[in-house]
């Protein structure tokens, strides 16, 4: 397993930035994926926009594809524990789903006080805050120590081009942009998920380190788990035979996820205002290698890159003139 960094470069530039699909349905753009409302249903088609800080800071080669699948495989592992919008995969990089209400906000699950934004919970334990999204954090942990339980840290969601901005239970329900009584529902569906994610990770060797979750109602009203489920975009992973060794060096886990990109921009002094720097060839690859890393040890599965001209593929395989 594993892909030849010759075909990464190669890739890169025959990535998937935009579509624009006569046909298809009313389009609406989001951070990565362009979305093709038709009726009942709608089509995720994901590109392969990278977004850091909530700022879409290019391409990676083969992304869409590898996001795609890999929240595909998520959506029918975990069918048992929480309904999905899923209906089929027909093409690589796109999904068609039930056209759901998104609820406005996102479920962040966290298990380790780690990452590198500004909005990070080891950046807000750093400067001093003792509590985070409403949950109190006792003194004395370092940086990458397990949490003393998972800590739900939901946020806003922002418009595009917009950053979400961190909340609580309590300022959510009393805003009134959400009840009491639906918030707890997706609270114990994201819970039941974020067990499982780690369960799943543990068996392949990694930890599954913290997550976010979207969630809608259906036609029928009902809640179910929309966008994507633990892919390296949404959810961070680590190795974990790096982990222990990297705790007792004070040095950072090996990482399988855009933490890596994101970690490589803040180095460039970028941090979510102003103009980004171009992110050269070689990053680009790298940060695709460890997402085809994770989709693979993941899934048990190798990652199958399709080289076709993608915007043609997806024409061809949707039936669009």
């Amino acid at each position: 397993m594993g892909i030849d960094f010759a075909l990464l470069r190669d890739q890169c530039e025959r990535t998937l930035a935009e579509t624009r699909f006569e046909g298809l349905g009313t389009r609406v753009a989001g951070k990565v994926r362009d979305n093709y409302i038709a009726g009942q249903y709608r089509y995720l088609v994901a590109s392969d926009r990278v977004s850091c800080f909530d700022v879409i800071v290019g391409t990676l080669p083969f992304k869409g594809q590898i996001l795609n699948q890999l929240a595909a495989f998520w959506f029918e592992k975990t069918r048992a524990i929480a309904r999905n919008h899923l209906v089929e995969v027909p093409d690589p990089n796109v999904s068609k789903v039930l056209e759901c209400e998104p609820l406005p906000v996102e479920f962040g699950f966290r298990a380790y006080l780690t990452g590198s934004s500004s909005t990070s919970i080891w950046t807000a334990y750093d400067r001093g805050d003792r509590e985070y999204c409403g949950h109190p954090l006792p003194d004395g942990m370092r940086k990458h120590d397990p949490l003393p339980q998972p800590l739900l840290t939901p946020t806003t969601k922002a418009q595009l081009g917009a950053h979400d901005e961190l909340t609580s239970r309590s300022a959510l329900i009393a805003s009134g942009q959400i009840s009491a009584e639906r918030y707890d529902e997706a609270a114990a569906i994201g819970a039941a998920l974020f067990a499982e994610g780690r369960r799943w990770a543990e068996s392949r060797g990694l930890i599954l380190v913290d997550t976010k979750y979207e969630m809608g109602l259906d036609p029928d009203g009902q809640l179910v788990v929309i966008d994507e489920v633990h892919t390296p975009d949404s959810s961070r992973y680590w190795h974990q035979d790096s982990y222990a060794r990297a705790l007792s060096k004070g040095t950072d886990p090996t990482q399988l996820d855009k933490e890596y990109l994101r970690v490589w921009l803040g180095e460039q002094g970028y941090r979510g205002e102003g103009q980004w720097p171009e992110i050269p060839v070689d990053v680009r690859c790298e940060a695709t290698r460890r997402y085809i890393e994770a989709f693979e040890q993941i899934t048990g599965c190798a990652f199958e890159p399709d080289t076709q001209p993608i915007e043609a593929r997806i024409r061809r395989n949707l039936g669009i003139d």
